[in-house]
């Protein structure tokens, strides 16, 4: 049997990034695992061991790579992946799955893709620490939510500067201008009736190439991440409050309370009032 320790993480709608499940994990000799798809970014970090990632790449085909101790694997969300533990040398491994409205904007500054999931660390020193702030969370899953999305928010900025391609170009790039000032407008003024034109206008670019520019950085469009924003304050208010669900609609920007509901459950599967009802 494998060692293993598992944690699901409650979810508290953490916004810009968010912490899913984690765990560690010994593998028997030629333990596998798919093929799945994932909803979330998963990232697995070898600790002993070695073993084989079969992963499908930005084209839909499947490439296979050997990973091995100090290394590691990022499953992007929707890619579909197998992976097998080494029959002499199986896996030790800790994980950490996450998301969050900023990740994809992130890991374009990095080596990381759909075409190298590999990790590859530049840096003996930040790997080492990206690594202490996953098994602290694995080890210390009792602490409070706000505690464990301190150490997620250390062990990204870890395994992003230990990885950060040094051919990309600076942050400080005007289309990276741009975004925050899309997703810092989108943050003030959801509740009210803005629209994409509204955003884009804000700053200073014709809707057509801010869609793009936006798509690009954040892996939706405009009116994708908008919606997203406003259904998780929506959850925010259903869980912490007893307002209406008139009320609600109103308090993210919806006029109409039926295009509300039909945005709710188009995003989570069931209508306001059941969620309400299910994570009270």
């Amino acid at each position: 049997m494998n060692d293993l320790l598992f944690s699901v993480f409650p979810n508290e709608n953490f916004i810009d990034l968010g912490l899913y499940q984690y765990g560690w994990e010994h593998c028997r000799p030629s333990h596998s695992f798919g093929p799945a798809a994932r909803n979330h970014y998963l990232f697995h970090y070898i600790i002993y061991g070695t073993g084989t990632l079969m992963a499908d790449n930005a084209k839909g085909e499947t490439q296979t790579y050997s990973v091995k101790s100090g290394q590691g694997f990022l499953i992007f969300p929707g890619q579909i992946t197998t992976y097998i533990a080494d029959h002499q040398l199986p896996w030790e491994y800790a994980w950490i799955e996450f998301d969050g409205l900023r990740v994809k904007e992130a890991f374009d500054r990095t080596d990381l893709s759909l075409n190298q999931p590999v990790y590859h660390s530049h840096s003996k020193e930040l790997r080492e620490l990206m690594v202490n702030e996953i098994m602290y969370i694995v080890q210390n899953s009792g602490k409070s939510p706000f505690h464990l999305i301190g150490h997620l928010y250390l062990f990204f900025d870890y395994l992003i500067q230990s990885t950060k391609s040094a051919n990309l170009l600076s942050s400080s790039k005007m289309s990276d201008f741009y975004i925050k000032e899309a997703v810092s407008f989108i943050e003030q003024n959801f509740q009210n009736n803005i629209t994409v034109e509204d955003i884009a206008s804000v700053c200073g670019i014709n809707r057509s190439y801010f869609g793009k520019i936006f798509h690009k950085s954040m892996g939706k469009s405009p009116q994708e991440f908008l919606i997203n924003y406003r259904m998780i304050k929506a959850t925010e208010l259903l869980k912490l409050t007893s307002l209406s669900i008139a009320d609600i609609s109103s308090a993210v920007g919806y006029e109409n309370q039926l295009h509300f509901s039909r945005a709710f459950k188009t995003t989570y599967g069931v209508s306001p009032r059941i969620w309400r009802n299910q994570n009270k």
